[in-house]
């Protein structure tokens, strides 16, 4: 099997595994995102059988991990919190009105940024680059941070939730950076930028999997945006989330970023 068919399969595991977004188009960009990763994770075990390695293993297990996390994480919130299944019916459009074609290119969109959000783990082993090496341990070591902290996020919001539902989250983590499950994803995909860059062999690799790593830190942002609108809407009026917003930064902890509601382009 060629590169190039190596590489178009694993297109075509994204777009499957994200073809969900079809039933609700908002699941293209959360369970359905999930599901293309942890599915483009087993590909790669299944593309790379006869160079099986260690990192190989680990690699891949990490995204194939992370993926079914977060689409269960998301499925089960959505089936189990009342509250959030009603924030999604009056604040997140179900994209019953949305045309075909619209959600046609949505999802080939989708399926392009997940291909090469994880070209650089691809690129490494497909160029022949199976052992371990320095950029490999860093590389991991920030994806299996970045599971973690998202992980702890998630834990931490619920709980918070349970106690107070009708309150902003600013216990824990939350006193870091407002959106500190975006800044786990960050961490994720920086590492496994890091875990793959060192085996890039031509210029084409390089776009590809640059496109793929601004592609997502755009996303995170554009996510932080969507909850600093819809915090300031339900919370603008509380002096203390009005404190809580002015002393702790948005996304990236000690960078002074309180805000992103401003910049437009990133509406998505």
């Amino acid at each position: 099997m060629t590169f190039s068919m190596e590489f178009g399969i694993l297109f075509l595991v994204a777009l499957l595994c994200c073809a969900i977004g079809f039933y609700k188009y908002v699941y293209f960009i959360s369970i359905g995102y999930g599901l293309a990763i942890s599915g483009q994770g087993i590909a790669m075990l299944i593309l790379f059988r006869d160079r099986l390695s260690i990192p190989v293993i680990i690699s891949c297990v990490i995204l194939t991990l992370y993926g079914f996390r977060l689409s269960g994480f998301l499925l089960y919130r959505e089936i189990k919190s009342s509250s959030y299944r009603k924030h999604m019916t009056t604040e997140i459009k179900d994209g019953s009105g949305m045309k075909f074609g619209l959600k046609f290119m949505l999802w080939i969109f989708c399926g392009i940024l997940y291909l090469f959000m994880i070209a650089p783990i691809f690129y490494r082993y497909g160029n022949g680059n199976t052992g371990c090496s320095v950029s490999f341990v860093i590389g991991t070591a920030l994806m299996a941070g970045g599971i973690i902290l998202e992980s702890l996020a998630d834990l931490s919001k619920s709980r918070q939730k349970k106690v107070n539902p009708k309150r902003f989250c600013d216990k824990g983590l939350f006193r870091l950076v407002r959106c500190p499950n975006y800044l786990g994803e960050l961490i994720l995909w920086t590492g496994v930028l890091v875990a793959g860059i060192t085996s890039l062999e031509s210029v084409g690799q390089w776009i590809i999997v640059l496109l793929g790593y601004v592609g997502i830190v755009f996303v995170m942002f554009s996510g932080a945006r969507r909850l600093e609108v819809r915090q300031n809407k339900n919370y603008g009026s509380d002096p203390e989330y009005q404190e809580y917003v002015k002393t702790v930064p948005i996304i990236l902890p000690f960078v002074p970023l309180y805000s992103v509601e401003k910049y437009k382009f990133l509406v998505l």
